[in-house]
């Protein structure tokens, strides 16, 4: 595990993401710091202002996610290289967008390396959207995913994937998710053994479940009531300190436009019920990650940034 760092010792937890376009300006899809204790009620750090801003490519990065590396004791934050402050047109990001992930790198989560662009898109990619990435203990390596669309023609959103050991290098893009419908928001949590693979049906804009126990294996879909919530994107998947509960943020884009969160105590019946008050996430958050983290991070977090 990362030096010193024991799962039992997670205390709290922090989510990075931006936030809705209709709060500001082109601050809004930049990258925000939020931090809780119970996963409950959160604080967005830095006077609710970003911690960290992309000066490269679009100048925007929306869709931020943090991965804690158990290889050498280092964080990793990735994200989508697109500004829709910008841009405007979403026809036209999905044809001629970047073909970059946004990449920082820090051994304390407090000093962030200088922000850089990595091109992971199929040479015929007219977008790389919503990279996420997961620890891979099968080839102690990096599983790097994300959904793009052919930059030609009417082709749909697929998932892709890559595999890294540093966030610097990667391999072929390959197919990783490609269905009938269009796919993008893929987000997977690990659970004794087992990945659950949730994914958003961009045709008809609810989430769909899988499991497997091997990630780059066949997934068997897992029926869920979460097909039933329309108009929701971003998924982020994490489990409750002391307790077999987790919960999954479920952005509700359409109509609310935040964050609600679903519960369940068995992953694998994918059952979900929904809590429609208690959530606090001030900034109006859109897509992002949580992390787990200790206490001493979170004290150092608050130190660093401010409540």
């Amino acid at each position: 595990m990362t030096h010193g760092w024991k799962s039992e010792s997670f205390d709290a937890y922090l989510f990075v993401h931006f936030i809705h376009q209709d709060i500001g300006s082109s601050n809004s899809e930049q990258v925000y710091f939020s931090v809780s204790k119970d996963g409950i009620k959160w604080r967005t750090l830095n006077n609710k202002k970003p911690v960290l801003t992309s000066m490269l490519g679009d100048k925007g990065v929306r869709d931020p996610f943090i991965i804690r590396s158990p290889k050498e004791g280092k964080f990793y934050i990735i994200g989508t290289d697109l500004s829709m402050h910008y841009r405007k047109d979403w026809d036209e990001v999905q044809r001629s967008g970047s073909q970059h992930i946004v990449v920082w790198e820090s051994s304390d989560l407090i000093e962030w390396s200088k922000q850089r662009l990595v091109n992971v898109g199929p040479e015929t990619a007219g977008c790389v959207w919503a990279p996420e990435a997961i620890y891979d203990k099968e080839y102690d390596d990096f599983l790097v995913f994300w959904a793009s669309r052919e930059r030609f023609g009417a082709e749909k959103q697929r998932i892709y994937y890559a595999k890294t050991n540093d966030f610097k290098e990667f391999t072929k893009p390959e197919i990783y998710i490609e269905r009938q419908n269009d796919v993008i928001d893929t987000t997977i949590i690990e659970e004794d053994g087992v990945y659950y693979r949730f994914s958003k049906d961009e045709t008809v804009k609810s989430i769909t479940m899988e499991r497997s126990d091997s990630l780059l294996g066949e997934f068997q879909e897992i029926e869920t009531n979460l097909n039933q919530v329309v108009g929701v994107e971003g998924p982020a998947c994490f489990k409750l300190k002391n307790e077999d509960k987790w919960c999954l943020l479920l952005d509700h884009y359409a109509v609310e436009k935040k964050y609600f969160p679903y519960y369940t105590n068995d992953l694998n019946t994918g059952q979900f019920t929904k809590k429609e008050e208690g959530l606090d996430i001030p900034v109006h958050s859109k897509h992002g990650g949580v992390m787990t983290i200790t206490r001493d991070e979170y004290d150092a977090l608050v130190k660093k940034y401010g409540l």
